[in-house]
């Protein structure tokens, strides 16, 4: 029988040919593997019964949604900062995805006991939109504190095809199920995926941070403490940070008017059919993306630096999009949709997680929440109802939206490129910041 050492080096190997892993590294990071697959593969479940409701809406309505969204995201990201000052830190992530779970199964319950299902269609599509940010974001948090600069620089990309297994194990479980068992019943098994994270958290929480050395995990007893409303005003007293809000600003404003193109021409379906096209999107999305983060990102912006890495995709977006100008067709729309997720989840996504090792723990937890979800559906509102402007206001057609897109992705690249300066000029933040007792 091979020894423990024996078996570790060869698990080692095996990994080695996707990333840079070190021995000691090895749990923490299929750890965070884990957590990312199974987080994401709960939201794919249900990613796709919410965008399959927005066809049956106009864009105003689906524009009032995504402002209800932001009004949801500004109050839950400052009840969060009250609970980051309040809750022991080792219960923190834990709560925070047993809530979840806990609110799937109220949806489920209200599938069954409500006759009208209009209203709680459209709570269910501000509710999921809302824990779609939130969850990732309360999962990079917890990655770059216990991962230091040059760990995360390394295995991010890695964790990161975490998600995109997730992303390809929920649209296949969707796609499968939904025919036989119907849409409600996808709600009790995100629920159970969800509540499946809390044990996963509380073990990485008790061996990550010894394994890789960061001392902070001395600390981890207490609360952050400080003020609620902290994460706001880190956000607003940094240059740094506010070129992050920036970079996820522009981001939506790309995403937004390609998600609102997809819709309406994905109107005249059923919505069973649509639900099925946005999974086998979803599939294909995520069977790319898994190969390019587990194998390449890593390589990327270890040997190539932020800066290319963060700058790359907005680049090659632009360019599809004045290819989109040149020649407004359909299957065009589609291939930017699908490169630019693909290029966010395995290169851009990563790349700026990477961002928060250089950060404290009370900025980790506080305002990366308000740049995750308050910024990012802020420019989702904005960006709805700029498209619905620009459409139904001004008359524009897809060209000449397309144009006005490949001017935001140079805007975008150019943050990128700054932001990926500004943190190779930063002394790396070391252990994270002492929490209160």
């Amino acid at each position: 029988m091979p020894d423990r050492g024996a078996r570790a080096s060869l698990l080692q190997r095996t990994l080695a040919l996707a990333c840079d892993i070190h021995p000691q590294e090895i749990r923490t990071t299929l750890g965070g593997f884990s957590l990312a697959l199974l987080l994401m593969g709960s939201y794919y479940i249900l990613r796709p019964v919410r965008d399959a409701m927005a066809s049956d809406w106009s864009d105003a309505e689906v524009s009032t949604l995504w402002t209800m969204t932001f009004l949801l995201s500004f109050a839950a990201v400052s009840l969060y900062g009250a609970a980051v000052t309040r809750v022991r830190f080792l219960r923190l992530v834990p709560s925070v995805y047993g809530f979840f779970a806990a609110s799937f199964a109220l949806f489920y319950v209200g599938t069954q006991t409500l006759e009208a299902h209009t209203l709680l269609d459209k709570c269910f599509y501000v509710w999921i939109s809302l824990f779609s940010l939130f969850h990732i974001s309360v999962f990079w948090s917890f990655m770059s504190d216990l991962f230091a600069t040059p760990q995360a620089t390394r295995l991010f990309g890695f964790i990161g095809a975490g998600a995109s297994v997730g992303g390809i194990a929920g649209p296949a479980v969707a796609t499968a199920l939904v025919g036989g068992l119907g849409t409600d019943a996808l709600l009790l098994i995100a629920a159970t995926l969800v509540l499946l994270t809390v044990p996963l958290v509380i073990t990485l929480q008790h061996i990550g941070y010894r394994d890789l050395g960061r001392a902070a995990g001395a600390g981890v007893a207490g609360s952050i403490g400080g003020n609620p409303l902290e994460g706001f005003r880190e956000f607003l007293g940094s240059r740094f940070l506010q070129g992050i809000g920036l970079f996820i600003l522009l981001y939506t404003s790309i995403s937004s008017f390609v998600y609102f193109e997809l819709k309406n021409l994905l109107e005249a379906y059923d919505i069973a059919t649509r639900a099925q096209i946005w999974s086998g999107m979803d599939l294909a999305v995520n069977s790319l993306t898994v190969l390019i983060a587990a194998f390449a990102t890593g390589r990327i912006a270890s040997h190539m630096g932020l800066a290319f890495t963060l700058g790359l995709v907005p680049v090659l977006v632009g360019a599809g999009l004045l290819l989109l100008a040149a020649a407004p067709l359909v299957s065009i729309v589609v291939g930017i949709q699908v490169a630019r997720r693909v290029g966010d989840y395995a290169i851009s996504r990563p790349a700026r997680e990477m961002l928060y090792t250089a950060v404290d723990r009370e900025v980790r937890f506080k305002a990366k929440p308000v740049i995750d979800i308050v910024i990012y559906r802020g420019g989702d509102m904005l960006n709805a109802w700029a498209f619905t402007a620009l459409t139904q206001g001004l008359g524009l057609g897809l060209a000449a939206v397309a144009l006005v897109g490949a001017v935001i992705a140079a805007l975008w690249a150019a943050t990128g490129v700054y932001l990926g300066r500004r943190f190779h000029a930063l002394p790396p933040a070391g252990d994270a910041a002492p929490v209160s007792a």
